[in-house]
């Protein structure tokens, strides 16, 4: 039997620890690629299941429905976040603030799956630096929508020590970064009460979202969850609905 692929991209140490860029054949789907990141030895992300960081973007334009959006992502992983805001005819710009120089050097180099649409694409504009630390400065431009997919979740953050973006003052001083009638969007794989309420605490609406999809790498259904925040009154029948999945 012929030995699956298995090719490692790129291999160096960063801040957070070792970071590998590596792609493989699915063992349990001869003939499928995939692109994967892993961050000190865990598992990171991979272009397999790419379903909620496409949604949360999706769902932050629906949810502010204006036109010529400006936008901020803040981690640019293996680009599909920023790639649903480009496909949006009402977002103007993209800017994507990375923290890892590694992962933007990535996409330059065409080592990720998104390389030549990402490159080619005049909104976007990838910034090398700390999401985080950007947001708790005072703004020096606003953003219709800032989208944040950075952490595993708000309790289980990527670097040692926790920042206080999070917490209620962490979130007025993003707030300061928003337009009018702005929306936070932030990804999370899992629910948060905690988070929840300091969103609550800060803006007058906000919306939960959780997004169940199948993940093949480990056969089991996930569900990754998305927190929307904004300063405007939401009618409930105005929030998108998400779609509902064969396992429910």
């Amino acid at each position: 039997m012929e030995r699956p692929n298995f090719e490692i991209l790129a291999y160096e140490d960063s801040p957070l620890g070792p970071l590998c860029l590596r792609r493989r054949e699915l063992l349990s789907q001869p003939g499928t690629i995939v692109t994967e990141v892993t961050l000190n030895h865990e598992f990171l992300m991979s272009s397999l299941n790419t379903d909620s960081e496409r949604q949360i973007s999706n769902r932050a334009v629906e949810i502010h429905g204006g036109p010529n959006l400006k936008t901020l992502v803040g981690g640019l992983g293996l680009g599909y976040t920023a790639q649903e805001l480009l496909k949006h005819e009402n977002v103007a710009s993209v800017d994507v603030i990375e923290y890892l120089p590694q992962v933007v050097d990535w996409l330059r180099q065409g080592l990720v799956p998104l390389s030549s649409e990402l490159n080619a694409a005049e909104q976007l504009k990838i910034i090398a630096g700390d999401v985080y630390q950007r947001l708790a400065e005072s703004p020096t431009d606003r953003y219709d929508l800032i989208v944040i997919d950075v952490d595993h979740s708000p309790s289980d953050q990527l670097g040692e020590e926790e920042n206080g973006f999070y917490t209620r003052d962490g979130l007025l001083a993003a707030k300061a970064h928003l337009a009018e009638d702005g929306v936070l969007a932030v990804w999370s794989y899992a629910q948060s009460s905690q988070f929840s309420v300091a969103l609550r605490e800060t803006f007058e609406s906000v919306h939960v979202e959780p997004v169940k999809t199948f993940n093949a790498l480990v056969d089991h259904w996930q569900t990754d969850w998305l927190f929307f925040a904004t300063d405007r009154q939401l009618d409930p029948a105005e929030l998108p609905q998400p779609e509902q999945d064969s396992a429910t």
